[in-house]
């Protein structure tokens, strides 16, 4: 019960930001006694600390010192691996990011080069840590066993498929280590530190050369066994369509990701085709090529589809974007969230909103720190 009730402060200090002991006592419905019996320990092992007193607002009394997170808490080892490459940085419990590293790496099977680009980057960065850091948490692309911390299958990066990433890193760091899903991923940096802080129920989408997602349902993060869930490119749009990567037909991926976007810029003559991104194609569209702009609409209607299917079938409500349909802004968003509300038949109360990530390029290093406060703190999700 001890450990729970911790868990539910510290969740709850993420949730609010600073607050006071009163404060935390009402939100998780507990007395003033049993906070004070979490929280000193927690201020002598330097996790939190006490802010300046508020104000009483006139109405006497001593003011109240909010409990927030402090800057010299254990930091948190992040690793941001996708195809053919891998970030690594330390990040605190308040989303500060420092000791940035990078390597790229062979996508080919077999590469000994991946492993050690991994750990190269990795080591770089544990060793600007200032104490040893609370574990490691790795947010991968590809299908992931979370049980074991085993990448099953990367199919733009076949040197990562089958690789047990888990049990190398803690042999190497002698620090406990999380694997997860890409997607779940960015879903815990909006959590933890983002625009999802205040939302219980809501999905995350990755949007770009590949595309994935993650549920959070009344507050439970959605993973499936062994974190099966999230593989939202390769649900079904056209029973039909053309062959995916995955080697079947009509996947989401084959009509919204990056290559599918070159492919119709080229078809439809527009400068720079080869090197597309939703970016230059909503600058395109501004500048008042009718291409362009069918182009993108057509795009965010593809997109679209996929949402409609996620909101008739569990109702998310909130559909946050990541990946480089963000980086589009605005005009495409607003398209996306048309379409969508074309396709999903009216109900009151449940309307979807389309939302930008506020998190941009941080997201999946956050998100990576998130896995593991998540895991070490047991927090309720």
């Amino acid at each position: 019960m001890g450990d729970l009730n911790r868990g539910r402060l510290l969740q709850s200090l993420f949730d609010l930001g600073p607050t006071s002991r009163a404060g935390l006592a009402r939100h998780i419905g507990v007395n003033r006694a049993t906070i004070t019996g979490i929280v000193q320990p927690l201020i002598d092992d330097g996790i939190l600390v006490e802010g300046e007193p508020a104000s009483s607002g006139g109405a006497g009394g001593k003011p109240a010192r909010p409990l927030q997170f402090s800057r010299n808490a254990p930091q948190i080892g992040a690793v941001d691996l996708r195809h053919g490459s891998v970030r690594t940085a330390l990040v605190s419990w308040t989303g500060e990011i420092t000791a940035v590293e990078r390597e790229d790496f062979p996508t080919e099977a077999g590469d000994p080069r991946a492993m050690a680009a991994i750990l190269a980057s990795l080591s770089r960065t544990l060793s600007a840590a200032r104490q040893p850091p609370l574990g490691i948490g790795v947010g991968a692309t590809g299908m992931i066993d979370t049980d074991r911390g085993v990448i099953v299958k990367v199919n733009l990066a076949p040197v990562l498929s089958g690789l047990g990433l888990g049990a190398a890193l803690e042999e190497q760091t002698g620090l406990p280590v999380y694997l997860d899903h890409h997607p779940r991923a960015l879903l815990l940096a909006d959590r933890w530190f983002g625009i999802g802080r205040s939302l219980r129920t809501f999905a995350v989408l990755y949007l770009s050369d590949v595309i994935g997602g993650a549920l959070q349902l009344d507050g439970h993060l959605q993973s499936g066994p062994a974190g099966a869930g999230g593989e939202l490119g390769h649900t079904f749009v056209q029973i039909d369509g053309e062959v995916c990567a995955c080697g079947r037909r009509g996947c989401w991926e084959t009509v919204a990701t990056i290559g599918w976007l070159r492919r119709q810029a080229q078809a439809a003559g527009l400068p720079g085709a080869e090197e597309m991104t939703p970016a230059l194609l909503a600058g395109l569209a501004e500048t008042g090529s009718e291409a362009a702009e069918r182009l993108l609409d057509l795009y965010a209607r593809n997109i679209a589809v996929g949402i409609a299917n996620l909101q008739q079938t569990l109702a998310p409500n909130h559909f946050v974007l990541h990946g480089e349909v963000v980086e589009a802004g605005e005009r495409l968003r607003a398209a996306i969230e048309a379409h969508v509300g074309l396709l999903v038949p009216p109900r009151p109360g449940s309307e979807p909103r389309v939302l930008l990530t506020d998190q941009r390029g941080l997201a999946t290093l956050r998100g990576a720190a998130g896995i593991v406060l998540s895991r070490r703190l047991q927090f309720q999700l």
